[in-house]
């Protein structure tokens, strides 16, 4: 699935780090040497995302960049690359599907589909009250309890359209 980048009607001019957060970005990058500063992108990324509502502004990634010395677009390819970042507002609760093989042969075709019924959105989309978004997404690495549903930074494995239903009853 391609991944959706905000429109620019929605993105901030500028990003800064909290002073909290200020305080973990020198505490990630004095775990690299100097000459694998590059190396802290993703804990950056993922702090970006837990301080800006669960999604990663442009201005963000440039300014990762520019605390990394590194092109934008090398912090680009890696916020569009995995599905565990979100470059586009999301709702409060992001569902992720996995869809690949193990996951599709127990039924997680199924659930998404019980999703979309249950929440009214199309794979890619977010409820109108933002409380929901579903996205199907690659291996989530627990395919021996497959199928497996990813929602927030929570793992839910073994489920079956009904569980699954339960468990979206419960975030409502």
């Amino acid at each position: 699935m391609k991944k959706r980048i905000a429109h620019t009607s929605i993105q901030p001019d500028k990003f800064w780090f909290s002073e909290e957060n200020s305080q973990e970005v020198t505490r990630i990058l004095a775990k690299y040497p100097a000459s694998c500063k590059r190396s802290a992108v993703l804990p950056l990324l993922h702090l970006v995302q837990k301080q800006h509502e669960n999604w990663i502004p442009i201005a963000a990634m440039d300014h990762v960049a520019q605390l990394l010395g590194l092109p934008a677009i090398k912090v680009y390819e890696v916020a569009s690359f995995y599905s565990m970042f979100n470059t586009a507002p999301v709702g409060k609760h992001t569902i992720r599907v996995c869809r690949t093989t193990p996951c599709w042969l127990k039924g997680s075709d199924c659930l998404t589909e019980a999703a979309k019924r249950e929440l009214g959105i199309k794979v890619g989309h977010t409820t109108e009250d933002n409380k929901f978004s579903l996205d199907e997404v690659e291996c989530l690495g627990a395919c021996v309890n497959a199928p497996v549903v990813q929602i927030n930074d929570d793992y839910f494995e073994n489920l079956d359209e009904n569980s699954f239903l339960e468990l979206l009853s419960k975030l409502k």
